[in-house]
């Protein structure tokens, strides 16, 4: 990605959000063209000069320091994944005159964490990638995500399926929060991981083929996604139901964890136990691995 692009787009949006009254300063200066903070108001509250937080916003954030870019964050009221992602994009920009593709991202995991994944055996869970592949599952999560393993394509991946394939309109009960939210982790992971070459082409592939991601990808939100709750309509069982948590791997950087239990004794529980048995009868995981290997 390019760096001052990122860096102009994101701080502009976040400038445009919030009005000056939001910010508890009054209106500098006269008409307003366009919404929220000018920039001469960011630096009042960030308490730098308008000069240096024009070239900040102009793509420059080489040599800035921590202290300033938490001044700017509090001016423009970031949460914490926005944040974070303000420090990744100086991360890069200090860093570019050594920059380095990201090592490669195995197509697997080791036989370790499929033997963890294969334990849990109440829950959907699997192992996925800062690419939003799933690269190993339990039986039922393959069984959960059947609709995605549908399509041949390997490995599955969840923003593709969002995205291109109708189905996901159906899976997911809230789609346009399922969108959103897949846009603004991938952006995040895109931010932390800029020399990602599998996350550039992915990026490329889905601005090419989707205007609903293109549209969300101009947003330049981002966001964290470690717990809470999904609901699903599952082809084979129905409504679900589930919290979900993530987990980091820290042998394995890039990868993560989640897993999604039901409330013990809910529908969602019951509907669970179904789709197990559907999934042991279907022969999911054969199926599943057989697409895998084309």
């Amino acid at each position: 990605m390019d760096n001052r692009a990122e860096v102009r787009q994101f701080l502009s949006t976040r400038r445009g959000r919030i009005t000056p009254e939001q910010a508890g300063i009054e209106p500098y200066g006269g008409r307003r063209r366009v919404p929220g903070l000018r920039r001469e108001e960011v630096a009042r509250l960030a308490g730098v000069s308008v000069d240096y937080y024009t070239r900040l916003e102009r793509g420059n954030l080489t040599g800035v320091s921590d202290s300033v870019l938490d001044a700017i964050a509090r001016a423009l009221e970031l949460d914490r994944a926005e944040h974070d992602h303000l420090y990744d994009l100086a991360r890069t920009a200090n860093t570019s005159g050594r920059k380095r593709a990201a090592p490669p991202v195995p197509s697997g995991v080791r036989p370790e964490l499929q033997f963890l994944l294969d334990t849990i055996t109440g829950a959907p869970a699997f192992i996925g990638n800062n690419r939003m592949d799933i690269v190993a599952a339990n039986t039922l999560g393959y069984a959960l995500y059947s609709d995605m393993y549908r399509s041949t394509a390997r490995p599955a991946n969840h923003s593709r399926f969002i995205f291109l394939d109708p189905r996901a309109h159906n899976f997911y009960i809230d789609w346009e929060r399922a969108a959103n939210t897949n846009v603004a982790i991938l952006r995040r992971e895109a931010g932390r991981n800029p020399h990602d070459k599998g996350i550039a082409e992915l990026i490329g592939e889905l601005s090419m083929r989707s205007d609903e991601f293109r549209t969300r990808w101009a947003a330049h939100n981002v966001r964290r996604h470690y717990a809470g709750t999904k609901l699903f309509q599952h082809p084979v069982v129905g409504l679900l139901e589930l919290n979900y948590q993530v987990l980091g791997l820290e042998e394995d950087p890039g990868h993560s964890l989640t897993v999604y239990p039901a409330t013990p004794g809910s529908p969602s529980d019951e509907a669970l136990k179904l789709l197990a048995s559907w999934a042991a009868t279907e022969n999911i995981v054969e199926l599943a691995q057989a697409g895998a290997r084309g």
